[in-house]
């Protein structure tokens, strides 16, 4: 049996170099070592372990088995261990509290900036940490323990989670300035389905809600290009690729100007709920209560 006391953190980050580049040879030099340490921490390894964890070929090496599985143990350990340098840091220079917020898009480009600051300015000794992730990736990270607080989507179920109303927003019809829909003040979603989309990437919330509302008309949306993110989605708008739906607030008046229009959408489910939402029946820092009882009181602003 391996002896977990026997792993070594510096051999696990030479071997993650290794794997990434391929090449001992890179590795030492991406590195700043020397050839014979790579190596040698190589071996360390793989002594520690009993298995070959590189295939040695004339331009390189490749992952073995052994290795590939290695590899996603050793992301995970020397992940997590730079976390915690990090957060020991913002702890010696004053840091109180610490709290792992996911978000989806929506929240981030509309509210978070704002919101979030207004809170550490409240409370300078609590540091927090964003990432943005798709609604369903956040849900999944509350229930694991991975978030401590998440801002997602209303259409994506959330079993486990405490979930508060956080924000309402809008979805608009976004289409060029010379496309026919332009002159409308209000459309029906079922009116532009002959039209081609410019949508958001496979997996998100916002994309999810535009193909049940095309499946419950027994239509399909026509989706000619998908973009990752609601900027790239505007520029294929504004470039005459399509048309798309995006939040009201996430598109500026100003990027209207450069050749965009929104029109107002008459069906119910383009007015959305934004949930901020904590494991639920699970034990939470102050820090942790602060923030979702801060968050859950920003819907009447």
């Amino acid at each position: 049996m391996v002896n977990p006391l026997h792993f070594d953190l510096q051999s696990l980050r030479v071997f993650l170099l290794v794997a990434e580049h391929g090449s001992l040879t890179k590795a030492a030099e991406h590195g700043q070592l020397t050839l014979s340490a790579v190596s040698k921490r190589i071996a360390e390894l793989e002594s520690v372990t009993d298995c070959a964890l590189f295939l040695r070929r004339a331009r390189g090496v490749e992952l073995t088995p052994a290795g590939h599985a290695l590899l996603e143990h050793a992301t995970r350990v020397v992940d997590q261990v730079n976390r915690m340098a990090n957060e020991m840091s913002d702890y010696a220079a004053g840091v109180r509290g610490h709290v792992r917020m996911w978000a989806n898009t929506s929240s981030i480009v509309q509210f978070l900036p704002v919101d979030l600051a207004r809170f550490l300015s409240e409370y300078p000794g609590i540091k927090v940490s964003l990432e943005e992730r798709l609604s369903h990736e956040i849900v999944e990270a509350l229930g694991s323990g991975k978030a401590d607080i998440g801002v997602f989507a209303d259409n994506v179920p959330a079993p486990g989670i405490e979930r508060r109303l956080y924000r309402r927003d809008e979805l608009v019809l976004l289409v060029p300035r010379t496309h026919r829909f332009a002159q409308h003040e209000i459309m029906r979603f079922a009116d532009t389905l002959d039209e081609d989309y410019v949508g958001l990437s496979d997996g998100s919330s916002l994309l999810a809600r535009l193909t049940d509302a095309a499946f419950a008309l027994e239509r399909s949306l026509k989706l000619r290009i998908q973009a990752s993110n609601f900027d790239g989605v505007f520029r294929m708008i504004e470039a005459g690729l399509g048309i798309g739906i995006l939040p009201r607030e996430a598109v500026s008046d100003d990027r209207g100007k450069a050749g965009v229009v929104k029109v107002k959408l008459s069906d119910a489910w383009s007015a959305r709920t934004l949930w901020v939402g904590v494991k639920a029946e699970s034990a939470r820092s102050s820090d942790i209560v602060s923030l979702f009882d801060y968050m859950s009181n920003r819907v009447t602003e």
